[in-house]
C-alpha cells in the first residue's frame, strides 16, 4: 500500500510537471471512450437489452406475404380463421396502430396514440398491469369493448399518476369508455409507440367483414418447447388451408420472424456499422496515446537508467508507469462519461424518432461499467507497449547515449507505424462520411414530385361521437376550408388523408376493364388517396391528360365514383401507351357503378426512397354522406403560402377551434421538415460519422504534429551538425516535410485498401459504389494530405531555424 500510494504520488507530480501532455492525453482518451460509451449506449438499448415482455424466446411477428410477393396485413376473416386452426401457438394476438384517439381532458382535448387490440393482446406478452387487469376473454366483441388500458406515461402525463384513474369513465373520441387498467412503464408495444393507449379493436364492420380489407398486424406466443421451424410449418400449412379457399383474397405465405429481430429491424447493420467507426476511432486514440507514451519516454530514459542503477527492478519501474496509465485512465474515464452523456443528449433529437427503442437509450450501470473497463483497457493497451520498452532499456547504454536517446532505426520505424494507422483509420472513416454525405445530399434533391418550400401540413383527428349524425366534411372540412383560405397570406388550401413522403397509406388491386386477367404473381397495386380540389394547387401537381376531378362535375348521384390516376399508374397498367382516360376500373359488377379515370396527374412520391408509385385520387365530395365518417375521420389540412408557412399555425388553430373545440390541434409541420423527418436515421447516421470521422483526423494529425516535432527535438543535435556542414534552411524543412509526405502517403494507401477490404461490411450502411464519386474520394485523399502536411510546417520551421551552433552545445 505504501509503494502504491508513492506511485500515485509520483504519477500525479509528473502530469503538473507537463501538464500539456497530461492534457492532450486525458483529451483523448476522453474523446475515444465517450464516444464508444454512447454508441454503445444505444446498441445496448437497442440490440443487446431484452425486451420488456415475457418469454423473450417464444414471441414470433409473422410477416404475411401476398401471392404477388409484398407484404399484406391480415383481413379480419384471415385472422380469426388462422387463430382458430393454429396448433403451435400459446396466443396469436391481432392489433393496429395507426389510428388516433381523442381524450377529453380537463385542459382540453389530447391527441392520444390507439393500439387496438384482440382479447388476447396483453396474454402474448405476459406483463401484468400496475393498476387494475387488462382484456378479458370476449371483450373485442361489440358492446363489451368499451374500455381502454393506460400506458405508464399517458396514466402519469394525462391522469396524475392517480390510482382512482382505474375505473374512471372517460370520454375518448367522444364516446364513454371506462379505465380498467394502467401498464408498467416498462411495457410499450409496439416499441415505436408514444403517447398510446389500449383499447378492444373497434372496425368498421364492413372491414371486419371483408376478407380483401387487410388492416391488422399480429404478434404470436409459440407453446413451450415449440421450434419456430415447427410453428412456421403449421402456420403455412394453415396458410395454405385458407388461401385454397379463399385463392382471391388471402394471404399465401408468412416468415416467422423473431420478435426481437423484428424490433430491431433493417438498424442492425447500421448500428454495427457505427460501433466499427467508434471502435476505429477509439483505436487511433490508442495509437495516439501509445504514440505520445514512446515519445515521452525516450526523455524519460536516462530517469528510468538512474533509477535501474540504483536498483529498481524491471517490474518495480512497470508498475509504476502502470500507475500513471491508471490514473490517466481514471481522469479520462470522468471526462469520457461526461461527453457521452453530452453526445447522447444530442442523440436524443434523432434517437427518439429514428430506432424502435431510441427513447429506452440511457447511461446504465451495464454502459458505465463498459466504460471503466473500456478505459482501463484501452490506457494499459497504450501504455503497455511504452513501458515495457522503456523498462527494458540497458542502463549503461542510456546513460552513455547522451543526446541520441530514441533516435535508433527501431524506435522511428514504430512511431511512424503509428501514424500511418492513424492516418489509414482516419480515412476510412472520412471515406465512408463523405460518401454517406453525398448520398443524404442526394435523397434530399430528389425530385418530389412538388416543391415543400412554403406549405404547411397539420393532422386532423376528428372524435367520430360528436358526429354520429352530422356530415363531416358539410359540418368541420368545407367552413375550416373556407375560413383558412381567406387568411392573411395563404394562396391555397386542400385536404389529403396521407401526406406525400410520410407513409404509403392504403392500396387497393386494380384490373382495368375490359384487359385480359392479370397474372396471380404479379403485383397489381395502386395508392388509394382521398383529397379534395385545392391539395393538386397547394402541392402544385400539374393535369397532363384528360381533367381534374371537380365537385361541381363528379358529384351528381353518388353511384359511381371519378379519379385522376398519376403518371406512374398511367406506365403500370397501359404499358402500350393507352390513354388511361375514359377508362373504368372493375371495382363494381354493375357498369355504371364503376369507377371511371377522369384525368391523368403529374406524379408525387409516396417514398423517398423509391420512385412514385402508381396512385389514384378520389374527391372526398364523392363519398356518400353516409360513409363520410369513416373515411374522413382522420385527414391533413394542406396550405400554400407567400411567406414563413410557421406565421399561419396560431391561425389555423383557432380558426379549427372555432369549429369544433373538441379536436385536438397538432402541431403544424412544413413539408419541408416532413421531408427531413423521414430522413431522421440518415440524419443521424451523417452527423455521427461526420463527428467521428472530424475527431479521427483530428486525433491523426495531433499524432503527425506529435511525431515531427519529437523527431525535431530528438534530431536537433544533428540538425545543428549538417547545418554547420552547409545544409541550407530550406534544404532541411524540405527533407522533414518530404517524411510527412511519404507517412501520409503510406497512411492514405493503407486507409485505401483498408476500405476495399471492409467494402461488405460497410454496405450496410452505405452504397459503396466508390468509382461513381472518384473525384470525392480523390479530393477527400488530398485534404488530409494537406492538412498532415500543414500540421507539420511549425515543427519543420523549427527545424530549419535551429542555430547549429546552439544546437551542437546541446548534448
Amino acid at each position: 500500500m505504501q509503494t502504491t500510494l508513492q506511485d500515485l504520488r509520483f504519477a500525479l507530480r509528473q502530469f503538473l510537471r507537463a501538464p500539456g501532455f497530461a492534457f492532450t492525453i486525458i483529451v483523448t482518451l476522453a474523446l475515444g471512450i465517450g464516444s464508444a460509451t454512447a454508441v454503445f449506449s444505444v446498441i445496448d438499448a437497442t440490440l443487446l437489452r431484452p425486451l420488456p415482455f415475457a418469454n423473450q424466446d417464444r414471441l414470433v411477428f409473422p410477416n404475411t406475404i401476398a401471392r404477388a410477393g409484398y407484404t399484406q396485413p391480415w383481413s379480419w376473416p384471415s385472422y380469426v380463421d388462422a387463430r382458430a386452426q393454429l396448433q403451435t401457438f400459446e396466443a396469436l394476438a391481432g392489433y393496429s396502430d395507426f389510428f388516433k384517439i381523442n381524450l377529453e381532458s380537463p385542459n382540453g382535448p389530447v391527441s392520444l396514440q390507439a393500439i387496438k387490440g384482440t382479447d388476447n393482446f396483453f396474454e402474448v406478452f405476459g406483463v401484468k398491469p400496475i393498476l387494475g387487469r387488462t382484456f378479458l376473454p370476449g371483450e373485442d366483441q361489440p358492446g363489451k369493448d368499451n374500455i381502454a388500458v393506460l400506458s405508464y406515461k399517458v396514466w402519469v402525463t394525462d391522469f396524475g399518476g392517480q390510482k382512482d384513474a382505474i375505473g374512471k369513465v372517460v370520454r375518448l373520441d367522444a364516446v364513454p369508455y371506462t379505465i380498467i387498467g394502467v401498464m408498467p412503464a416498462s411495457f410499450r408495444f409496439p416499441l415505436t409507440a408514444r403517447n398510446e393507449i389500449y383499447t378492444p379493436i373497434h372496425a368498421p364492420q364492413n372491414w371486419k367483414n371483408n376478407r380483401g380489407s387487410h388492416w391488422m398486424s399480429s404478434v404470436g406466443l409459440l407453446k413451450p418447447g415449440v421450434s419456430r421451424q415447427k410453428a412456421q410449418a403449421d402456420f403455412t400449412s394453415v396458410l395454405v388451408d385458407i388461401g385454397r379457399q379463399h385463392p382471391d383474397t388471402d394471404v399465401q405465405k408468412v416468415t416467422l420472424v423473431r420478435l426481437q429481430k423484428e424490433v430491431s429491424g433493417t438498424s442492425t447493420g447500421p448500428l454495427l456499422t457505427l460501433l466499427f467507426a467508434v471502435l476505429a476511432l477509439l483505436s487511433i486514440a490508442c495509437v495516439n496515446v501509445a504514440g505520445l507514451l514512446l515519445a515521452r519516454g525516450v526523455k524519460r530514459e536516462r530517469e528510468v537508467a538512474l533509477r535501474a542503477a540504483v536498483g529498481a527492478g524491471r517490474y518495480r519501474l512497470i508498475r509504476q508507469m502502470i500507475t500513471e496509465s491508471l490514473v490517466t485512465s481514471a481522469a479520462g474515464l470522468i471526462a469520457g462519461v461526461f461527453l457521452s452523456w453530452a453526445l447522447l443528449s444530442a442523440m436524443r433529437v434523432f434517437l427518439v424518432d429514428a430506432i424502435a427503442r431510441g427513447q429506452d437509450v440511457t447511461l446504465n450501470w451495464k454502459v458505465l461499467l463498459a466504460a471503466l473497463v473500456l478505459s482501463t483497457i484501452t490506457s494499459l493497451g497504450a501504455s503497455l507497449a511504452p513501458a515495457l520498452r522503456l523498462s527494458g532499456t540497458d542502463p549503461n547504454k542510456a546513460l552513455r547515449a547522451g543526446g541520441s536517446a530514441g533516435t535508433s532505426r527501431g524506435q522511428h520505424h514504430v512511431r511512424s507505424a503509428f501514424v500511418v494507422t492513424q492516418v489509414a483509420l482516419s480515412l476510412v472513416l472520412l471515406i465512408v462520411s463523405g460518401l454517406m454525405l453525398r448520398n443524404l445530399k442526394t435523397l434530399l434533391d430528389t425530385d418530389l414530385g412538388f416543391n415543400p418550400d412554403h406549405i404547411l401540413t397539420t393532422g386532423i383527428s376528428l372524435s367520430p361521437g360528436n358526429y354520429q349524425n352530422r356530415d363531416p366534411l358539410v359540418s368541420l372540412y368545407q367552413p375550416l376550408l373556407d375560413r383558412v383560405s381567406h387568411l392573411p397570406g395563404v394562396q391555397a388550401v386542400g385536404l389529403i388523408n396521407i401526406v406525400p413522403i410520410q407513409s404509403y397509406g392504403s392500396n387497393s388491386d386494380v384490373h382495368i376493364t375490359g384487359q385480359p386477367p392479370y397474372p396471380p404473381e404479379q403485383q397489381m397495386l395502386a395508392e388509394v388517396r382521398l383529397v379534395s380540389p385545392g391539395y393538386f394547387e397547394v402541392m402544385g401537381i400539374r393535369n397532363t391528360s384528360g381533367r381534374m376531378i371537380s365537385p361541381a362535375i363528379d358529384t351528381p348521384d353518388h353511384k359511381s365514383s371519378s379519379v385522376v390516376v398519376n403518371e406512374a399508374f398511367r406506365r403500370k397498367f397501359f404499358p402500350s401507351g393507352g390513354d388511361p382516360v375514359g377508362a373504368h376500373m372493375d371495382d363494381s359488377d354493375k357498369a355504371e357503378e364503376k369507377t371511371g379515370i377522369v384525368g391523368t396527374v403529374s406524379n408525387v412520391r409516396q417514398d423517398l426512397y423509391k420512385p412514385p408509385l402508381a396512385e389514384m385520387d378520389y374527391l372526398i365530395d364523392e363519398i356518400a354522406p353516409k360513409d363520410r365518417l369513416g373515411n374522413l375521420g382522420s385527414m391533413h389540412l394542406v396550405v400554400r403560402t407567400a411567406g414563413d408557412p410557421q406565421q399561419l399555425a396560431a391561425p389555423i388553430r383557432e380558426a379549427l377551434h372555432h369549429i369544433d373545440p373538441t379536436i385536438p390541434f397538432e402541431a403544424p409541420q412544413t413539408m419541408s421538415d416532413v421531408v427531413s423527418e423521414t430522413l431522421v436515421f440518415e440524419r443521424m447516421e451523417n452527423w455521427l460519422f461526420g463527428i467521428f470521422a472530424g475527431l479521427a483526423l483530428l486525433l491523426a494529425l495531433v499524432g503527425v504534429y506529435g511525431l515531427i516535432s519529437h523527431e525535431v527535438e530528438l534530431r536537433t543535435r544533428d540538425i545543428g551538425i549538417r547545418m554547420a556542414l552547409g545544409s541550407t534552411r530550406e534544404r532541411v524543412m524540405a527533407q522533414i516535410l518530404l517524411r510527412v509526405a511519404i507517412l501520409m502517403t503510406t497512411g492514405i494507401a493503407v486507409g485505401g485498401l483498408l476500405t476495399l477490404a471492409l467494402r461488405n461490411v460497410l454496405a450496410s450502411v452505405i452504397e459503396m459504389r466508390v468509382a461513381k464519386y472518384p473525384w470525392l474520394l480523390v479530393g477527400l485523399a488530398l485534404t488530409m494530405a494537406l492538412f498532415g502536411i500543414c500540421v507539420s510546417l511549425l515543427p519543420a520551421r523549427r527545424a530549419a531555424s535551429t542555430d547549429p551552433m546552439q544546437a551542437l552545445r546541446t548534448e
